[in-house]
């Protein structure tokens, strides 16, 4: 799910998880997990833009997210482990919007700002997909 919203609402969430019995500890809990996968996400933006600017890329168009990546290995190990879903492409274009933002960002030595990362989260919020109705069926459950 995660390869498709970043930001699933309760209501999102409620809707693809229908075994689960929704109270407020629960809904929290789902929450809770998607800031986890965000957090994790994110920090591995932030590494991998410091490393392009380690390695010397001056130029964010030169700055690309394929599934032969080294970053798309790492979120795809951490989210799909055992390689169950077929990532979608849509992913690997945020990955490199945030990545590119990211980037964009450090270069710019915007990271001395305590808050800096907001404005990325900002951006990224809206890149969200629909998450696709075969998630809804019973052979994802």
């Amino acid at each position: 799910m995660f390869f498709y919203t970043r930001y699933p609402s309760s209501n999102v969430l409620k809707t693809f998880f229908p075994d689960v019995k929704f109270n407020r500890c629960i809904t929290s809990q789902l929450i809770k997990w998607f800031s986890n996968f965000r957090e994790f996400y994110y920090i591995q933006m932030e590494k991998f833009a410091r490393q392009c600017i380690v390695d010397g890329i001056s130029e964010v168009k030169d700055i690309t997210v394929s599934r032969d990546s080294e970053l798309f290995r790492a979120l795809n190990m951490h989210y799909n482990k055992a390689n169950d879903f077929h990532v979608p492409d849509r992913f690997l274009e945020v990955s490199e919007i945030t990545l590119h933002e990211f980037y964009s960002a450090i270069s710019a030595a915007k990271d001395s700002d305590p808050s800096w990362k907001k404005a990325i989260y900002k951006v990224i919020c809206k890149l969200d997909s629909d998450v696709p109705d075969e998630f809804k069926t019973s052979s994802y459950l």
